[in-house]
């Protein structure tokens, strides 16, 4: 397959050019159009990496459309795998979360039948995507450390992040915000809040601690790629690191980015945070980080289309610096390698042919078609 009369983004330049793809993979390009018959037209748009994807939990909403609705694990699995590849993602890290904050929570109750469905619809080859597991794990939790024992040796799982949502900690570092958020997800009131509070602290008293220290014993040992989540503080990242976390998820402040930048963590910041122009519960921005270069992943969280809208906002910003394909590593290269998935995320040679042709129409940036392993998925 050639696909012709396209920009290429490459790791940093843009090129005018063709591509050709054979066995799955990235045969050559070139920076003239090919002559071969049969070549696609790109009719002038951007070709990309596909989009990697590592912390979504939007599998969530097709499992559990409306309150009370369970819906079968097959259809929700495709729905959610369309909408990836829709928006140009063709690696994803479905994020489950391990340990709710609130016992009966519906991630709990799907828990199974949603790494079921992953791992079922994988080994039978009909994803579009290429999906793999993130174990989020809500420390807090007397069932957190026995989930995790029994899903971390699943051969899907590439990450494992760390986080506390418990009153005072991280992102709910201010109690009224805290409050706000809970009363407002649970329709609880005063009394019920003051309840609810009450028994989290103890929670976190009794199981943070020895589960953030075992579970991050674990991934060291294993190798698998550790994460920590909503660091507010210098001295959060500091034990962040001292557990061996890479990535540092969604920090909440920028004294915690810059923190993570001098210990070495790769800064991952939501996308919607970049498309509403900043975050939704207050903490720094997104593009004040990627304007102070502290950015170098970012995660489409709970809006799929968010992440290659964002890259293309940071790259049309005068105020980031930043050049194209400074920004499309965020979405590709950088959150690849991160992972230890050397084998995509940019467009050279012998890599594997998973590629987006995006277009502007009408100012927006849109995905046209997208190709897994030179397969069209899109």
């Amino acid at each position: 397959m050639i696909i012709n009369n396209v920009k290429l983004v490459l790791d940093d330049e843009v090129v005018a050019g063709s591509l050709e793809v054979a066995d799955g993979k990235i045969r050559s390009f070139a920076d003239t159009p090919s002559r071969q018959p049969g070549a696609l037209d790109g009719d002038g748009g951007w070709l990309l990496p596909g989009l990697v994807e590592l912390h979504t939990d939007n599998l969530d909403k097709f499992f559990t459309p409306r309150p009370k609705v369970d819906w079968p694990a097959h259809s929700a699995m495709s729905s959610h795998d369309a909408l990836m590849v829709a928006s140009g993602i063709t690696t994803v890290l479905d994020a489950v979360a391990l340990g709710d904050v609130r016992d009966g929570g519906d991630r709990l109750e799907n828990l199974d039948k949603m790494i079921g469905a992953i791992e079922h619809s994988q080994r039978l080859g009909v994803n579009r995507a290429d999906h793999r597991l993130h174990l989020r794990c809500e420390l807090p939790h007397h069932t957190t450390l026995p989930l995790f024992q029994q899903l971390v040796g699943r051969a899907g799982v590439s990450l494992v992040s760390l986080m506390d949502h418990s009153p005072g900690q991280r992102q709910f570092a201010s109690i009224e915000k805290y409050r706000e958020y809970y009363q407002g997800k649970y329709q609880l009131s005063a009394e019920q809040m003051a309840h609810y509070e009450e028994e989290q602290l103890r929670l976190a008293e009794r199981w943070s601690h020895p589960n953030r220290q075992a579970i991050a014993a674990d991934c060291r040992a294993r190798g698998i790629t550790l994460a920590s989540h909503d660091d507010a503080t210098a001295d959060h990242v500091q034990e962040s690191h001292d557990l061996g976390s890479v990535i540092a998820e969604f920090p909440t402040t920028l004294e915690a980015a810059q923190a993570s930048r001098r210990h070495g963590l790769q800064v991952l910041m939501g996308a919607p945070n970049i498309v509403r122009g900043g975050s939704h519960s207050g903490n720094v921005a997104a593009h004040r980080l990627a304007q102070t270069g502290l950015l170098d992943i970012l995660s489409s969280d709970y809006y799929p289309a968010s992440l290659l809208d964002a890259a293309f906002r940071i790259a049309d910003d005068p105020e980031s610096g930043w050049r194209l394909p400074q920004a499309i590593r965020l979405v590709t290269r950088n959150p690849a390698r991160a992972i230890n998935l050397t084998d995509r995320g940019e467009l050279a040679e012998g890599r594997r042919a998973d590629l987006v042709l995006a277009h502007r129409i009408d100012g927006q940036i849109r995905v046209g078609n997208v190709w897994r392993q030179g397969r069209q998925v899109f």
